[in-house]
């Protein structure tokens, strides 16, 4: 499976400069979701999409991570379009991870769990969440709420996708994780050291 982290955004909210390249105990955040993709023992190709708003990120990811992985430049206009551009000009035919780039706590291994859930889930894609009774375990005051029959559910900023139909509606499965540390993603100075803790104590 293909993997295309999502690194376009302006990352308004955090304050601090492109979000990607924010470090965290010295690690750019966009690394520790690289470096867990790279770790995957079922990713095989990583892009990273970038925009006019992050030409930081994409000097960092090459000079880091050379021709191992690509950039993929998009308008930056809104999240789907990147998105659907960045799969289409990758030439992702199969299943497509989608994630975020500001997920640091992710692992190897939770990715590993996510993509062999997919693989049992017989729908054409998937999209990952926690339930939102969990978010206060961490602290995170979610920005996006689903109700699910009946139950709220906060996105974990992780889908799997059919690249072949990227630009159609797809029928999905909603896998529930209950690590609420999955959806620690970094809006602000407050999320940024809830992350720094949890990784010392790790």
């Amino acid at each position: 499976m293909d993997a295309v982290i999502m690194a376009g955004g302006q990352g308004l909210r955090l304050g601090m400069g492109e979000k990607p390249c924010v470090e965290l105990l010295g690690k750019p955040l966009i690394s520790y979701v690289i470096d867990s993709l790279e770790k995957s023992s079922h990713i095989e190709r990583i892009f990273v999409a970038v925009s006019p708003s992050t030409p930081a990120t994409e000097e960092l990811v090459r000079e880091k991570y050379g021709d191992h992985i690509q950039e993929i430049n998009t308008a930056g206009d809104n999240y789907v379009g990147d998105m659907v551009y960045a799969v289409e000009s990758s030439g992702i035919k199969g299943p497509v991870m989608i994630i975020m780039s500001d997920l640091p706590l992710v692992t190897p291994e939770l990715l590993d769990s996510i993509i062999d859930a997919y693989e049992e889930c017989a729908e054409e894609s998937m999209s990952v969440f926690i339930p939102l009774s969990l978010c206060s375990e961490v602290g995170i005051r979610p920005d996006t709420v689903f109700n699910w029959s009946g139950k709220l559910i906060v996105p974990a900023g992780i889908n799997i996708l059919d690249g072949k139909h990227i630009n159609e509606e797809q029928k999905y499965h909603n896998y529930m994780l209950e690590d609420p540390e999955i959806a620690l993603n970094i809006n602000t100075a407050e999320d940024l050291k809830r992350c720094k803790d949890i990784l010392k104590n790790r």
